[in-house]
């Protein structure tokens, strides 16, 4: 059998799958669960993980692979979808300190409604119920004509640039700031002292916009996606966004027992900008209270 009959009888099936697809979502009460894992890379070296022993770094790794390894469901019909974190039991012990902290700033169950726009995230911060109401994002994505398979289906690529959050820390990296002494024309070696962070805040940075790279398919023709990712001819299977990468390990369409899809209506009502300007002066209120205790904390 020659390429050309291989790519035909890839595309017959294709086509079938789609046409099957459609019949199927054609049902009026039509529902899709998906499950995804989300994984978050850190370069614990840049964070001086490299002048650490390799125990004392792999302890720190198996701590962090807890934090920032995730698995979410999707539960979504032609319109609507409910993107939430799976609960797990933590470690006696796991929830102070950094992963505490960092406990707050992660999202809450997320609702999508693409036939309205409407975009509904339920959020504590810091023992505070907030309701964050906003339009959905819209990405300008571009097709690229790449395609691979996920698993069964035949998936195709697109990408789009992303503007970022200020208080988006999934995205947070270490400063270069070689580099930005290089672009401000000095000599680092003469201001480094001068120029020495002095707090932890002050070595981080967040970049400004980030490439978003999706694979989708039209075997699902629904456009959702996990958390706030949509806009696609179809379901959304696999997306990486800076350093996240969400990937679905499972597809059940019009499971037997169906899930409501309730929209999140605790808390108090702010838009998404409102809810940052709230983070930032709690991370700034941090910085103040633990400004004199120790080098390593919050403080200006």
């Amino acid at each position: 059998m020659n390429d050309l009959h291989k790519k035909i009888i890839k595309t017959a099936v294709v086509c079938f799958a789609i046409f099957a697809s459609t019949l199927t979502m054609a049902q009026q009460d039509f529902q899709g669960v998906a499950t995804y894992q989300s994984k978050t890379t850190i370069d614990l070296d840049k964070w001086g993980g490299d002048k650490m022993s390799p125990e004392r770094k792999k302890m720190i790794m198996e701590r962090m692979k807890s934090m920032f390894e995730k698995t979410f469901t999707l539960t979504f019909n032609r319109t609507e979808s409910i993107y939430k974190e799976d609960e797990k039991l933590a470690a006696p012990g796991a929830g102070g300190g950094f992963r505490g902290m960092m406990g707050s700033f992660t999202a809450g169950a997320q609702y999508k409604n693409v036939k309205e726009g409407q975009f509904l995230q339920d959020q504590e911060f810091f023992g505070k119920q907030f309701l964050i109401n906003d339009e959905l994002e819209k990405l300008e994505w571009k097709m690229t004509g790449e395609t691979k398979q996920i698993g069964q289906y035949m998936c195709m690529k697109a990408v789009a640039t992303k503007k970022v959050d200020d208080m988006d820390f999934s995205n947070m990296r270490r400063r270069d700031r070689n580099k930005d002494d290089d672009k401000k024309g000095k000599d680092s070696s003469a201001v480094a002292k001068a120029d020495e962070p002095k707090d932890m805040m002050d070595e981080i940075e967040i970049p400004e916009e980030i490439e978003v790279v999706a694979w989708y398919t039209m075997q699902i023709p629904v456009n959702q996606g996990p958390g706030e990712f949509w806009g696609l001819p179809g379901l959304i299977l696999e997306v990486s966004s800076g350093r996240t990468t969400v990937l679905c390990s499972k597809i059940v369409l019009n499971p037997d027992e169906k899930t409501e899809i309730k929209k999140p209506s605790k808390g108090k009502e702010v838009t998404k900008q409102e809810y940052a300007d709230i983070v930032k002066q709690k991370v700034e209120e941090m910085r103040e209270m633990y400004g004199g205790r120790n080098r390593g904390g919050f403080r200006h």
